[in-house]
């Protein structure tokens, strides 16, 4: 185990709460995509694999966010990098990150910006049925499609014009 990787034995949510609230006051105050009907806060964060698996909503994105609960299995990933994660939806790339409340922690990208969401509660919705759809099997034939692809149903062109992305699979809306 590395010295700098910080186990959270119990639910991450306050932590995780209070690091992205330094953050909106420090690094987002007056930024134009931040959506005022937002506040940031922790949804549905439970053990899976191990670490703490759940979602954030902030101002400017949903994302899911693992981080790590034991030393045992944990990915390592340097800051932007990606890593991959296989749920029943399909694989997700989670990126690489480090806050000093938190230690490291992986990201996936849901919905950024969130600008089209008329209020909290319908952001906290979305990323509850994002959690529950993730671990829902999906045949392999409509998992073919963009990891990348722009989140909350706008997906990026599929690999074939029958195969939905991931997040329109999570999220409903169009493949093309």
């Amino acid at each position: 185990m590395n010295a700098s990787l910080r186990l959270h034995r119990t639910d991450p949510s306050a932590a995780l709460e209070a690091a992205f609230r330094r953050i909106e006051r420090e690094r987002m105050t007056g930024l134009p995509l931040l959506n005022p009907a937002l506040r940031v806060q922790a949804v549905g964060f439970e053990r899976w694999q191990g670490h703490w698996l759940g979602a954030l909503v902030t101002p400017w994105f949903i994302n899911l966010v693992l981080l790590p609960g034991v030393a045992e299995g944990w990915q390592r990933s340097a800051v932007g990098e990606r890593s991959f994660h296989r749920f029943g939806a399909g694989d997700f790339a989670f990126l690489g990150n480090e806050e000093p409340e938190l230690g490291e922690f992986q990201s996936c990208s849901l919905c950024s910006p969130v600008s089209d969401f008329p209020d909290h509660e319908t952001a906290l919705t979305t990323a509850r049925m994002a959690l529950r759809m993730l671990h829902v099997e999906q045949p392999a034939a409509a998992l073919v499609g963009s990891a990348d692809a722009t989140a909350c149903g706008h997906a990026a062109p599929a690999k074939t014009a029958a195969a939905p992305s991931r997040r329109v699979i999570l999220f409903g809306g169009r493949a093309n």
